[in-house]
């Protein structure tokens, strides 16, 4: 089998890996990679990949790349930004690649990156989620409330629709090129002098609330091996797949590792500071991530594992240290 890939979002976070991945697979004979901003393909060492420029916002570049895909793989979004610009992109530029993908007639198979938190940061979730619980994302987190959002238009759009639709929701991504967790951090925006004093003296650091929420991170590789599984698979059947690594870690261990002096607080206090926020008339778009803080969103990957095929090679532990090292924490 020969398999020709269309990918939005090539260059980010997931993307690099994702078409290294691809370019690795024996049956992946060409891969169109569409972006905003022009890359090099030679530069990574990808002979299979080709770059077109384009915006998923841009309807007609849509379907030129699509047309004469097999598998479309949609990776981009915007992950921290304003709630704003985030739902232009996130929402509209989602239904262009979705709606465009049915519309073209060589595509059989789609595969969409969502996420975790398009479960959303509820009390009554179970633990561990599994791909049986339905997408329901919070309003008062931008990110969720957009995952769970485009999960819906998947639905919608290809209602109906003979085209082959992979859901993969991966927990927080991390590693030396997924370096966001770490960016993310309000000291690691210091400037540099700042920052390293900081870094040298304990009690400068920056105090990391620890409500008890227990975290699952997933290596980038990991998530692009589960992506271009999506892509080639014959015997796994279409639907969502949870994607996480192996074990779980505390808030405490992930703000140690990132440069922070974790700080135990009561989870009834990460609680209510989450139910203040939504109370609020205004709060900045950073400030919502909080919420996740708020209850456990630790998912069973079983699915992933038995139908899929998929085996991470790093644990939450493993990546963790890979950011911590890649970010010089």
């Amino acid at each position: 089998m020969s398999v020709r890939v269309a990918v939005t979002g090539p260059t980010g976070e997931i993307g690099l890996s994702t078409i290294s991945a691809l370019e690795g697979h024996p049956e992946v004979s060409e891969i169109v990679g569409m972006a905003r901003r022009p890359f090099d393909p030679a530069e990574h060492g990808w002979t299979k990949t080709t770059y077109r420029q384009g915006d998923i916002l841009d309807r007609d570049a849509v379907d030129a790349l699509v047309a004469d895909a097999d598998v479309v793989v949609h990776l981009a979004f915007i992950i921290m930004g304003s709630r704003e610009e985030s739902a232009r992109v996130n929402l509209a530029g989602t239904r262009n690649v979705f709606e465009a993908t049915v519309a073209a007639a060589r595509p059989r198979r789609l595969v969409y990156t969502s996420s975790v938190a398009a479960y959303g940061y509820h009390s009554d979730n179970p633990v561990p989620i599994t791909e049986e619980v339905a997408p329901r994302g919070s309003p008062e987190h931008y990110y969720s409330e957009q995952k769970a959002a485009c999960e819906a238009t998947l639905a919608e759009v290809t209602a109906g629709s003979p085209l082959e639709v992979f859901i993969l929701r991966p927990c927080i991504v991390a590693g030396p090129k997924a370096t966001a967790l770490a960016d993310a951090m309000p000291w690691n925006q210091l400037p540099g002098p700042v920052r390293r004093i900081s870094q040298a003296l304990p009690l400068l650091k920056p105090p990391f609330p620890d409500p008890g929420t227990p975290l699952q991170l997933v290596h980038h590789d990991d998530v692009a091996a589960a992506i271009a599984l999506a892509v080639t698979t014959r015997t796994a059947p279409p639907g969502a797949y949870n994607i996480a690594g192996d074990g779980v870690l505390s808030m405490s261990e992930v703000g140690d590792a990132l440069g922070a002096r974790p700080l135990k607080v009561p989870r009834a206090a990460a609680v209510a500071t989450s139910e203040l926020m939504t109370r609020l008339p205004f709060v900045p778009s950073s400030l919502e991530w909080l919420h996740a803080g708020r209850t456990s969103v630790v998912m069973d990957t079983a699915k992933a594992r038995d139908l899929l095929g998929w085996q991470p090679k790093f644990t939450a532990a493993e990546t963790l240290s890979a950011l911590s090292s890649a970010v010089g924490a």
